[in-house]
């Protein structure tokens, strides 16, 4: 597996196709939600495309503070494929990315109601009650820098 962190900038024509397109796979049809995808925060974030070989496996998108909400934001996490641990390395490293690259002592999501574990795995809490977002349900969970500057545990996820 190959992991890139990418800005908008840095995206070739096709790899911005190439997400797009897990997205769409992912989100409208495998979900069947039809939603506004192009929400243009895409420019502003960080891109993390987890390949294998030629085929893009795993997406997800770090947003900084201000563009989504106060903190930074991570979204748009997908998988081209279940139970391989995709989820876990492209969660993983957009926690990475948020404090390497953003500076960021807390991120924010708006999760799928379903995989709160995954989260709750990397540290992050449950901030929301539970609410639908283009009829799916999702909760707002924070992950948060701890006081002594240490991470939260992570399920023993390097990050």
């Amino acid at each position: 597996m190959e992991l890139a962190v990418k800005t908008f900038q840095e995206l070739t024509a096709d790899e911005l196709y190439e997400l797009l397109r897990l997205r769409a796979e992912v989100f409208v049809v495998e979900q069947t939600c039809v939603y506004q995808d192009l929400d243009g925060k895409d420019r502003a974030a960080l891109h993390l495309l987890l390949r294998e070989g030629e085929t893009l496996q795993a997406y997800a998108r770090v947003l900084p503070a201000g563009t989504a909400f106060p903190t930074a934001g991570l979204g748009r996490v997908c998988t081209r494929s279940r139970g391989r641990g995709l989820g876990r390395a492209v969660v993983a490293a957009g926690i990475r990315a948020a404090r390497e690259k953003l500076g960021a002592e807390e991120i924010t999501i708006e999760a799928q109601s379903y995989v709160r574990g995954l989260y709750e795995g990397f540290g992050f809490r449950q901030s929301s009650e539970e609410f639908l977002e283009d009829g799916i349900p999702h909760i707002q969970m924070k992950w948060k820098l701890q006081a002594d500057g240490q991470r939260p545990p992570i399920g023993g996820e390097p990050v």
